[in-house]
């Protein structure tokens, strides 16, 4: 999964370089930090936060699939 977010974040924004994924695995949650630039925070949460809730329900159904629950945090590097 955390190659997954990796592709679709990098894909997205201007400095893939400074994009950094964190994976937390717990028993039944794995959590994912990601870190990204301050210039491109906005194409990752996109108009309404369209582009990170469109991140978020594929992570979690990518999840859902495997009998876990994931959650996606998205904070500025």
């Amino acid at each position: 999964m955390k190659e997954f977010v990796e592709y679709i974040v990098k894909s997205i924004v201007d400095n893939p370089d400074q994009v950094d994924l964190k994976e937390v695995v717990g028993s039944r949650t794995t959590v994912f930090e990601l870190h990204v630039a301050q210039p491109d925070l906005g194409k990752v949460i996109g108009r309404g936060g369209a582009t990170a809730r469109s991140i978020r329900i594929l992570l979690s159904a990518m999840a859902a699939r495997q009998g876990k629950r994931a959650v996606l945090e998205i904070l500025e590097d």
